[in-house]
């Protein structure tokens, strides 16, 4: 393998990996959203 192609390859899964781990703990963070209670709320 040349040394270009695995510098390539090794930041492209640095890259995804960053991201995937950036945005999982963005989801585990973010507070719950407030439902309402029954369906009539829904119908306002």
């Amino acid at each position: 393998m040349n040394t270009s192609a695995l510098i390539t390859l090794l930041a492209s899964v640095l890259i995804i990996t960053g991201f995937t781990i950036y945005f999982f703990i963005k989801v585990l963070r973010t507070p719950p959203r407030n439902e309402p209670d029954s369906y009539i709320d829904n119908d306002l």
